[in-house]
C-alpha cells in the first residue's frame, strides 16, 4: 500500500474540506441570493471558461493523451481554499471569494465528475476505459468533499466558539498535509518526474496565466467592482490540488495523470502572488 496515496491523501482531502465547513456560515449561502451578478461571473468563469480553455489547449498542445487528462482534471477541480486568504492580500472581495469556494466546492460532486468524463470520451486515443461509472465517481466525491464540508459546517453552528479559535490552526494543518500530498505525488514518480514537468509544466503555466487573464478581462466587463475584480481573478487561478490529485489517483491509478496537478499546484501559488502584488501596487 502507498500510505501517502491511499491513506494520507483522501485523509488530507477530507480534512482541508472540513477546515472550509469550519468557516462558513448562513450569510455565506444567502450573500449569494442577495448579490447573485458578482458570483455568477465567478462561477461561470470558473466551471465553465476554465474546462473550456483547458480543452482547447490540450486538442492544440502535442501532447500524451494522459497528460491531457491531467490538465483537464486540474481544470475540473473547485477552488482552492487559500484564495480566500490571497483575496484578502490583495484587497478584494473576501465574502465573495468565500461564496464561491464553498458553493462551487460542493458543485464539484456533480461538475468534476462531468467534466473529466466528458473530456475522456472527446480526448482521442486515450486509451481509457470509457465505462467509468459517473454515479460511483460522484459518490465518492460527495463522501470525500461534501460530507466533510457538512461536519465542519455542524461544527461551527454548535461550537462556535471553538471551531473560531480552531479553525486558524487547522488551516496551517491543512498547508502542511497538501505540501505532503504534493511531495508524495511526485516522488511516487520520481523516475519520470523530469520528464513528466518538461511535457506538463509549460502547458499548466499557459492554461494558469491565460485561465487569469481571462477571469480578469470578463470581472472588469461583467463584475461590480475592482474587488470583486481581484477576487474572481485568484478564484479563477488557484485550483483545489488536492482534490485533483485524489481523482487522478483514485479514478485513474495515478501516475502520468498527477503529474499536471502537481505542476499546476506549483505555478498557481507564484503566479498568484505576483498578482497580488502588481494589483496592491497599483491601487
Amino acid at each position: 500500500m502507498n500510505i501517502v496515496t491511499d491513506l494520507i491523501l483522501p485523509l488530507a482531502l477530507a480534512f482541508i474540506m472540513f477546515v472550509l465547513g469550519l468557516g462558513l456560515t448562513g450569510n455565506d449561502f444567502l450573500r449569494v441570493a442577495k448579490k447573485p451578478r458578482d458570483f455568477f461571473v465567478g462561477a461561470c468563469s470558473q466551471i465553465i471558461l476554465l474546462p473550456i480553455i483547458a480543452f482547447i489547449l490540450v486538442k492544440v498542445w502535442p501532447i500524451s493523451p494522459e497528460l491531457a487528462i491531467g490538465v483537464m482534471i486540474i481544470a475540473a477541480a473547485p477552488g482552492g481554499v487559500t484564495s480566500n486568504l490571497l483575496t484578502s492580500f490583495a484587497k478584494g472581495d473576501v465574502a465573495l471569494s468565500i461564496s464561491l469556494t464553498a458553493i462551487i466546492s460542493l458543485l464539484s460532486v456533480i461538475t468534476v465528475p462531468f467534466i473529466i468524463l466528458t473530456s475522456v470520451m472527446l480526448i482521442e486515443n486515450s486509451g481509457l476505459d470509457l465505462n467509468i461509472s459517473l454515479t460511483n465517481m460522484a459518490i465518492s466525491m460527495f463522501l470525500i468533499v461534501t460530507v466533510p464540508v457538512i461536519i465542519g459546517m455542524i461544527f461551527r453552528k454548535f461550537a462556535s466558539n471553538v471551531a473560531i479559535k480552531f479553525e486558524p490552526i487547522a488551516k496551517k494543518i491543512s498547508a502542511v498535509l497538501f505540501v505532503i500530498v504534493l511531495l508524495g505525488a511526485i516522488l511516487a514518480e520520481k523516475d519520470n518526474v523530469v520528464s513528466y514537468f518538461a511535457q506538463a509544466g509549460l502547458i499548466t503555466l499557459v492554461l494558469n496565466v491565460v485561465m487569469m487573464a481571462v477571469a480578469y478581462y470578463v470581472a472588469q466587463l461583467l463584475a461590480s467592482g475592482k474587488e470583486q475584480k481581484k477576487c474572481i481573478t485568484i478564484e479563477c487561478g488557484l485550483q483545489n490540488g488536492t482534490l485533483a490529485i485524489f481523482v487522478a489517483t483514485s479514478i485513474f491509478g495515478g501516475g502520468i495523470y498527477v503529474i499536471p496537478a502537481a505542476t499546476y499546484s506549483l505555478i498557481m501559488f507564484a503566479t498568484s502572488l505576483i498578482f497580488v502584488y502588481l494589483v496592491r501596487k497599483t491601487v
